[in-house]
């Protein structure tokens, strides 16, 4: 069986961890687009507190996107980096033209959903795997968007 040069992953482990990143990497960026969207776009009472937390969100979906590239280049394989891949692969819905501070918090909660279940779906898959890499990507991932989530729901009751 072939293993990975790099993470000791057999092929098929590979390119099942991969398409799973892949499908993360392409949420993440509309996530990113819309965080940009929304940080330029709100209005109303809550503008200063929001735009910046939109701009701080925005930040890390950056910083977690070149996370996620970078560990599908570490497993020997190439990332998506079109935005017509990205919308063919991303579940997340993209937001347009959001001013409106309730509407722009839901898309975040929405959002963050997506991806916490799409992380804990391939946290399981690379735990069977043994691919320590990934899993501890995940898991400081999933920390931090369930401690987010919990506050975005604070802030909208």
């Amino acid at each position: 069986m072939m293993k990975n040069s790099i993470v000791k992953l057999s092929k098929t482990q590979v390119e099942s961890v991969t398409s799973e990143l892949n499908n993360l990497l392409a949420d993440y960026q509309i996530f990113y687009q819309n965080m940009r969207g929304l940080h330029w776009n709100i209005k109303g009472k809550n503008f200063f507190e929001l735009h910046l937390k939109f701009e701080e969100i925005y930040t890390d979906a950056q910083d977690k996107i070149d996370l996620i590239a970078e560990r599908i280049l570490t497993l020997e394989q190439i990332p998506l980096h079109t935005f017509a891949t990205y919308l063919k692969h991303a579940t997340i819905p993209v937001g347009e033209a959001i001013t409106n501070d309730d509407e722009a918090v839901k898309l975040i909660v929405t959002s963050l959903e997506i991806l916490l279940e799409k992380e804990l779906k391939l946290l399981a898959i690379t735990a069977e795997y043994d691919d320590e890499g990934t899993n501890s990507l995940l898991s400081d991932f999933i920390v931090e968007q369930e401690k987010m989530l919990w506050m975005f729901k604070a802030w909208l009751s």
